[in-house]
């Protein structure tokens, strides 16, 4: 099994590259997705937030309100601690579960892992291969304002609460440049899977 960490800041287009390489064949880990689902309603995660943060942070529903947690957190690198606290030590444990999971069902699967905080958690060599997706800072700035609704301000703050370009440039070990039309991505999308699928060839068990 070849493990490979997918990273890129918020509004980089990762998402766009996870979904490709999933077409080529990777076996996908969302660490977003793992992370919605151990604080969903009922979960211990969840009864911890509320706990730390307050009511204000669930919806009528019962169910978390990421955009009021999102405005304590991201305005707030003491907060944010708080939060992740909590989050990353589930998310770490549903994490292994699925990786044992994708070992179990095939010994030679490439499974993509795909992870936001990765570069700011330190786990770049926790992976056989870093992909960077990279954009722009203008870039990310007009596709979270423009696509996701997001007024600047929040956009900016989030953007800020990130690593940097550079810092993520250090650890990758391939970089796909998403400030392009989408055939030149599909094309560096094949550059790096198909790298990726030479160095499983030499490592797989």
């Amino acid at each position: 099994m070849l493990r490979v960490g997918l990273t890129g800041g918020i509004g980089s287009g990762k998402s766009e590259v996870s979904r490709r390489l999933v077409a080529r064949g990777a076996v996908l880990i969302d660490a977003d997705l793992l992370a919605r689902e151990v604080v969903e309603p009922g979960t211990p995660g969840l009864a911890a937030i509320v706990e730390a943060f307050g009511r204000e942070v669930l919806l009528a529903d019962g169910a978390l309100d990421r955009e009021a947690l999102g405005r304590i957190v991201f305005a707030d690198p003491e907060q944010r601690k708080r939060l992740n606290a909590i989050v990353h030590p589930l998310v770490g444990a549903a994490t292994t579960a699925r990786f044992e999971a994708a070992l179990a069902a095939d010994p030679a699967a490439i499974v993509v892992h795909d992870v936001p905080l990765l570069v700011e958690s330190g786990l770049g060599r926790a992976y056989d291969a870093v992909v960077v997706v990279a954009a722009r800072p203008e870039t990310q700035l007009h596709r979270l304002v423009a696509l996701r609704g997001m007024t600047e301000a929040d956009a900016r703050a989030r953007m800020a609460a990130q690593a940097s370009l550079e810092d993520r440039l250090a650890v990758a070990t391939h970089v796909i440049w998403n400030d392009v039309a989408l055939d030149e991505l599909d094309a560096q999308v094949d550059e790096v899977w198909r790298a990726l699928v030479a160095q499983n060839a030499g490592v797989a068990t």
